[in-house]
């Protein structure tokens, strides 16, 4: 999580001080962006501090002036966990199903009989990452990037291979684990889990710029376009492309206005009960930076935050925030010539925040 813990520094300046401070605030994250935008390896970056201050670099097209579109969409990969961890938690709430009741209990057969909920929700189950195992680079990806993957295909892959360690025992970042908690949702609500996440945060919140793509290649709205390099490093516009082998664990596309909106909820107590809410930032000796569906980091500066990052080819995204309503979403659409966009977002820590 060191992109979370880099780039959650321009979220913690934007109440600190008197109003004035806004338009630094926004200069001085601008001069990040813009560097990581020349050199950094990111084609295009709009961010989104408090709600209320954007800011945007670089293009939305390689070979062209266009810019990044203000509250354009985009594909939020891993960010996608928080969404389907909160309606597991909600469901906790309502008492259909325990969070340290094993996974079994409603799917019978199909993982270890000793990995419990919690331990899906908290990537301590020692599933072995599916992805590790698929051909998701750039030799292998044009041969699956428009396959059509069920959760049952992607599961497989993981359930193949033993254990990474025993359950409960260890931390270990796995997308298998939100296919199972996919799964999970769709047992106990008779309902696709895309469905379910519409009705319980989607439509309440008012997301109408958040999709659950389920088959479709297409990122709807305007948008930046996301590049990924093929055998011989040129890059190759990937926007459209099948996110099935994400699933429940990475398929979803938002806005920063959508993802703001989403975290204030999330954070603020309005989606969980207090019970649940509790369990959704709770870490332990075995995760000390990962709660149920949130990495929890302390900043250099000692500000603790919340929040998750995604990946998916052609585009990065960072959503994160303090308890107190302090927030920062930014997406990156990827220049794919490997640059290396790490001291950009040390620096971001060290001159916006600390």
């Amino acid at each position: 999580m060191k992109i979370v813990a880099a780039l959650t520094a321009a979220t913690l300046l934007a109440t600190a001080g008197v109003a004035s401070a806004a338009p630094a605030r926004q200069g001085a994250v601008q001069e990040i962006i813009d560097q990581l935008t020349t050199s950094g390896g990111a084609l295009g970056i709009q961010a989104r501090i408090n709600g209320r201050d954007t800011v945007r670099s670089g293009v939305a097209e390689l070979g062209s002036r266009k810019p990044v579109p203000h509250n354009g969409t985009f594909r939020i990969g891993s960010v996608t966990k928080p969404f389907v961890s909160t309606v597991v938690l909600q469901l906790a709430g309502e008492g259909k199903l325990g969070l340290d009741a094993p996974v079994s209990r409603h799917l019978p057969g199909l993982v270890d009989d000793r990995i419990t909920v919690r331990q899906v929700l908290q990537h301590t189950s020692g599933l072995h990452n599916y992805t590790d195992s698929m051909p998701l680079d750039p030799a292998g990806f044009p041969s699956i990037r428009f396959r059509t993957w069920t959760p049952q295909e992607l599961l497989a892959i993981s359930t193949s291979k033993p254990l990474d360690f025993e359950p409960g025992t260890r931390w270990s970042y796995s997308n298998a684990n939100y296919v199972v908690a996919g799964l999970l949702i769709e047992k106990v609500t008779g309902r696709p889990y895309q469905r379910a996440v519409e009705q319980r945060i989607l439509k309440p919140l008012r997301l109408k710029d958040t999709v659950l793509p389920r088959n479709s290649v297409e990122v709807p709205g305007p948008h930046a376009h996301g590049y990924f390099p093929d055998a011989s490093g040129k890059p190759v516009d990937v926007t459209r492309l099948s996110p099935s082998w994400g699933w429940a664990a990475g398929e979803m596309i938002s806005t920063t206005r959508d993802l703001d909106t989403f975290l204030t909820a999330l954070l603020a107590g309005k989606l969980l009960k207090p019970a649940q809410q509790e369990e959704l930032t709770k870490t332990s000796a075995v995760s000390p930076g990962y709660g149920l569906g949130l990495a929890v980091a302390s900043l250099s500066c000692g500000t603790k935050v919340y929040g998750h990052d995604g990946q998916i080819h052609g585009y990065g995204t960072m959503m994160v925030g303090t308890p107190d309503g302090e927030r920062l979403e930014l997406s990156l659409t990827e220049a794919a010539d490997g640059g290396t966009p790490g001291d950009g977002y040390r620096r971001l820590l060290d001159q916006v925040f600390c």
